[in-house]
């Protein structure tokens, strides 16, 4: 049976321009390489976060920050996401799809050196993937493959809200205690580590 024709529309989502469809699958039925080629692309882009997440909880355990409730969100939020990541990956073997492997780029958070930073980081990289899993929803359902749209919905997009929210909380809770840009209030950022609820949670 043929796959539908996909279509083209305009899109921000980090497709995979040089994918490669698996040759002889039995089970890919209604999986339009477009949405497929945008699902490869959205899984690097959750490994590449959870890059940029690790890199975060590291320098939170360094001995001149030493924050180390926020470093353990950071790695508890990293391993979420490769495991996002892996899930999606296991989605794509369902549906008779495959991943590209691909060169994952460097977390590009050198610079960040106290809380206000790494929170500001965080909650625009968790924006952006909201806005790419929103957009892979819109695109599976106008290719005719609402199956996807849903297990993104469901699977993918409702815990990334729930992310958005805790740090946006956290975010909101640090400048309320002083903390800048410039790594001011060091007293903020103490109390932050040591109270945060969100910080603790499993």
């Amino acid at each position: 049976m043929a796959e539908p024709s996909s279509k083209k529309l305009k899109t921000c989502l980090p497709t995979c321009t040089h994918h490669h469809e698996l040759i002889g699958t039995r089970v890919k039925q209604n999986f339009p390489l477009i949405v497929e080629e945008s699902l490869c692309g959205a899984v690097t882009v959750r490994m590449e976060l959870s890059y940029r997440l690790q890199a975060l909880a590291e320098i939170f355990e360094q001995d001149h920050v030493a924050l180390p409730r926020v470093a353990g969100y950071f790695h508890r939020e990293a391993e979420e996401e490769l495991e996002t990541a892996e899930a999606m990956m296991g989605y794509l073997r369902e549906r008779g799809g495959q991943y590209c492997n691909k060169d994952i780029q460097r977390p590009g958070c050198e610079q960040v050196c106290n809380i206000i930073q790494a929170l500001e980081l965080t909650l625009a990289q968790w924006k952006k993937v909201s806005g790419y899993m929103e957009e892979l929803c819109l695109l599976s359902k106008e290719n005719g493959d609402h199956h996807t749209a849903s297990v993104v919905k469901k699977r993918f997009v409702t815990r990334v809200v729930t992310k958005i929210e805790v740090v946006g909380n956290v975010l909101t809770n640090a400048r309320r205690l002083g903390c800048t840009h410039e790594g001011a209030s060091g007293f903020g950022e103490y109390l932050i580590d040591q109270l945060q609820e969100e910080l603790g949670k499993n």
